[in-house]
């Protein structure tokens, strides 16, 4: 919320995502969580309907994702949905006609043409969540939509953004087999361009830590913000994470005192132990066997080179987990190369320290005692 947050404008380097919207064209956005998608979306939105040349929505269907839900059931949802968020951004005359004043088959499709027919401008719909829906249901809304894009932009909404985690090729293999086909009919052959959102560049971030400067007087250097740059690798949440805790958390909002490379170290300290809800989140996936084989080939030491027809590859490029530098695959930033290791190896490292290995060579602030350790080794 601009009125209460710092903020960098979320469509600051997004001219492509005005271009397709101009050319009527269906894309997807996808970035990994709390990278500013929401965010983009809702000032899209507002920008679209105050420039007057379209209509703009943006909605969630992650109220129909789950696995046991009936297409039926998740039509009448995601309809829901969509005329609850209306409201937010139009004016009556604008807003779709309230589902239970329907009288037609009750389908997403069906709805979205009678909306688009009632309007004079042009419709951009924005589906949030896109990803969390299952199986038939999401290839009933995408077929849905697939139909709608031959009659647009006069009965049908002419640009519809799908918004999630992750890029349509993986909607595909969460439905089916990947040597399945669904025919040169798939409803996933319905986007004109993927737009993966970046992580901020060093200029970026200095532009958010300026704003709390010019609030407080208190200074992020350039030193500092160097440093949390390669803690963080750009990662939105991550930037504001440090920031708010060493601010708030380890300084105590005493706007007179010095931030320091010790503060930033201290910060990233506090969040790997504490492992709030992003980093949570990101452990969680590891979990998924196609996440573990690439994080641990990382660790091992394993080759891996980019490839672009390699989804596993992808998949995690696109959580935001790894990033590819010149000719290696890393750890997207720091904390990721830290906390990622600690979490697979958990189990183990609980083990040595039962076996009492450690206690000969480890100092009493636990530190490493190089001459003891490097003398266990030879004797090993």
């Amino acid at each position: 919320m601009p009125e209460r947050h710092y903020m960098i404008d979320p469509l600051r380097n997004q001219k492509i995502i005005f271009d397709l919207i101009e050319k009527t064209q269906y894309f997807t956005i996808h970035a990994p969580r709390q990278t500013g998608k929401t965010t983009l979306l809702h000032e899209l939105a507002h920008r679209l309907n105050k420039e007057g040349n379209y209509i703009s929505v943006v909605f969630s269907v992650e109220s129909a994702g789950y696995r046991s839900i009936t297409e039926e059931t998740a039509n009448k949802k995601i309809i829901n949905s969509l005329y609850s968020s209306s409201g937010q951004y139009l004016n009556k005359k604008n807003c779709p006609i309230p589902p239970e004043k329907y009288t037609k088959d009750l389908t997403l499709e069906n709805y979205l043409i009678d909306w688009a027919i009632s309007q004079t401008k042009p419709i951009v719909l924005l589906l949030d969540e896109i990803d969390s829906l299952y199986d038939d249901v999401l290839v009933s809304v995408l077929r849905q939509l697939r139909n709608g894009f031959q009659i647009r932009p006069k009965r049908f909404p002419s640009t519809v953004a799908l918004v999630g985690l992750r890029d349509v090729r993986e909607y595909k293999l969460k439905v089916r087999p990947s040597e399945a086909s669904l025919g040169s009919g798939s409803p996933f052959n319905i986007k004109a361009k993927s737009i993966l959102l970046g992580t901020w560049t060093k200029e970026e971030i200095t532009e958010l830590y300026n704003q709390h400067t010019k609030d407080t007087g208190q200074v992020f250097t350039k030193e500092v913000i160097n440093r949390i740059y390669e803690l963080t690798g750009g990662q939105p949440w991550l930037v504001n994470a440090i920031a708010n805790e060493i601010v708030v958390e380890i300084l105590n909002e005493d706007y007179t005192k010095k931030i320091t490379l010790a503060h930033a170290e201290e910060a990233k300290e506090n969040l790997i132990k504490r492992r709030d809800t992003h980093l949570d989140s990101l452990l969680d996936k590891l979990k998924e066997p196609r996440v573990k084989n690439i994080v641990s080939a990382i660790i091992n030491g394993d080759s891996l080179v980019y490839d672009n027809f390699n989804d596993d590859l992808l998949y995690v490029m696109d959580l935001g987990i790894i990033r590819k530098e010149k000719y290696d695959i890393i750890f997207s930033n720091e904390i990721y190369r830290e906390i990622i290791p600690r979490v697979l190896n958990f189990s183990m490292q609980e083990n040595i320290r039962e076996e009492g290995m450690t206690s000969c060579y480890i100092n009493p602030d636990g530190k490493l005692d190089m001459d003891k350790l490097l003398k266990a080794f030879q004797k090993f």
